[in-house]
């Protein structure tokens, strides 16, 4: 199907569903558990080796939401993968209900300084605010534009959006239709990612997790200390083939 086919289908099927999205949008607020940012450092140094620097900007799950410390979540299993070869200035700026408009104001607040690298993961509740896959795409590489001048990093790794409809807190049709926005936005930044020189993107693969047995946090909508272990392991080995 052709890109333009897909955003089509997508508003079809949103206006569509418009009756059913507001029904079951507002049950799952209510009765979705509400879990905390988990406590813990997000700016420091670690480890022993060669000088690197490390940002992660993003959503909920950079802030590590579905565990209780900052060790079990994304930032700290990068650490966890790279501490011993590598010594290690990071910054963790991640907020619950953040999008990529708000990540973006956030990136022109901050002060600039080099990083060699960094992380994001945002695109979630980009979804769920129902935003058209092109115009979130030119969000996308505002931001991008704006980490690059800001920051100047030899390497960002951007995290693919998860495939929503395997969400265990989401019914359908309200999982199915988030998870057709998560699909076509992945192939629009797969796309963006491809023409950049200092990109890469992982996927965030939770079929490949469920294959493992790992589950997801207790809220059914965040990734469990598990996931944020492979997660983690999946940025170490992209930054290792860098540094």
């Amino acid at each position: 199907m052709l890109i333009y086919d897909v955003f089509m289908f997508l508003k079809i099927s949103t206006i569509a569903l418009i009756p059913s999205l507001i029904i079951q949008g507002n049950a799952v607020k209510k009765n979705t558990l509400r879990l905390p940012e988990p406590e813990g450092n997000r700016q420091g140094t670690a480890g022993k080796g060669k000088v690197l620097s490390i940002l992660i900007l993003g959503d909920s799950a950079a802030a590590g939401v579905g565990v209780g410390i900052q060790e079990d979540a994304l930032l700290g299993a990068v650490l966890s993968q790279l501490k011993d070869q590598y010594q290690i200035s990071y910054m963790l700026e991640a907020k619950t209900g953040y999008a990529t408009g708000q990540l973006i104001k956030t990136t022109k607040r901050m002060s600039a300084r080099h990083f060699d690298v960094v992380i994001t993961s945002v695109g979630v509740n980009d979804i769920t605010k129902l935003t058209p896959p092109k115009n979130w795409i030119k969000k996308q590489q505002q931001l991008y534009a704006e980490i690059n001048q800001k920051f100047t990093p030899e390497l960002i790794i951007a995290s693919g959006v998860p495939p929503m409809n395997m969400f265990p807190a989401l019914p359908n049709p309200l999982a199915w239709l988030f998870g057709q926005y998560a699909k076509a936005m992945n192939e629009v930044l797969d796309k963006f990612v491809q023409g950049q020189i200092n990109m890469q993107w992982i996927e965030y693969d939770l079929e490949q997790f469920k294959v493992l047995n790992l589950e997801m946090a207790e809220d059914g909508f965040h990734p469990s200390k598990e996931i944020y272990t492979l997660w983690g392991q999946q940025m170490a080995d992209k930054i290792r083939q860098m540094f």
